[in-house]
């Protein structure tokens, strides 16, 4: 389904940022930052729920979508939560709601935890710094076999075992080869190399602490059948910030917003609800 939006580009040091821009000024604006395997398209139907009453952008992270990839191979949190501040600062947004999505999880705590007056809120969607072995295994061998380039956009379809044809064409760029999804193929390669020799990327950074050192109100989205943040790690989450909660998404595994979008966004609604509450008392 076609979602009406803008699209833009703001400067993140020496890269260009691709992003969707949807809704009208008003309440405290969004920002979405998708995972590993999606980019900003994913998010257009949530952020077209969103969008009454406040502006609401998706991004597409360095090395994903129609972003720049970083020359120098520069991934690490750090590094892609400076992307999300100049977001912020490109849109003139003095502070923002950030939503993070997996790996767009990590970025988004980051930059909350680094930039506090510039987040009033985090939600973090199926997002631990702790990764249950079932989810990171079947991550790891999904992007880590990922072919160069795939003979057509059903044969990629199939390799990632999705059928929107329409989110396809948009997730995937013709070259002389094929069919190139557009993510960096240096994120391939990583999971390459843990495949071959179990050799993990680095982050850089305390995950765990960086959760910790947030200020804002934190909502932790789990998808009740997410094989990447199990169960048993909820409390963990709660132990690392007294300003965390945690609501499980029903019907939903990892991709909340692709299994449960209105499950996603009623969570997101309430939490909102609560956040201006909380602005408007002080």
């Amino acid at each position: 389904m076609a979602v009406p939006h803008q699209t833009g580009r703001a400067r993140s040091g020496e890269l260009s940022i691709h992003y969707r821009k949807l809704g009208t000024p008003g309440d405290t604006p969004i920002l979405i930052v998708h995972g590993l395997s999606y980019f900003s398209y994913d998010w257009l139907g949530v952020a077209h729920s969103l969008g009454a009453g406040r502006e609401v952008v998706a991004m597409d992270m360095r090395g994903f979508g129609d972003s720049d990839w970083s020359p120098s191979h520069d991934y690490g949190v750090p590094a892609m939560a400076e992307d999300i501040v100049s977001v912020l600062d490109h849109l003139r947004w003095t502070r923002a709601l950030l939503v993070g999505h997996s790996m767009g999880g990590r970025s988004a705590a980051c930059a909350a935890a680094r930039h506090p007056h510039r987040v009033a809120g985090l939600v973090l969607v199926d997002y631990s710094p702790e990764n249950a072995p079932t989810g990171a295994r079947r991550t790891t061998e999904l992007v880590g076999n990922q072919p160069d380039a795939f003979a057509s956009i059903e044969a990629a379809m199939r390799y990632f075992g999705k059928g929107d044809r329409e989110r396809f064409a948009a997730y995937l760029k013709k070259t002389d080869s094929g069919w190139a999804a557009k993510r960096d193929l240096y994120f391939r390669d990583q999971f390459r190399r843990a495949l071959q020799s179990g050799e993990r990327p680095k982050l850089g950074v305390d995950m765990w602490q960086l959760l910790g050192e947030v200020r804002c109100p934190i909502l932790s989205l789990r998808g009740a059948r997410s094989d990447m943040y199990a169960a048993g790690t909820v409390e963990k989450m709660k132990a690392a910030n007294p300003r965390l909660q945690v609501v499980e998404i029903p019907d939903a595994g990892h991709d909340i917003a692709g299994d449960n979008p209105g499950g996603l966004v009623a969570a997101l609604e309430s939490y909102l609800k609560e956040e201006q509450h909380e602005h408007a008392r002080h």
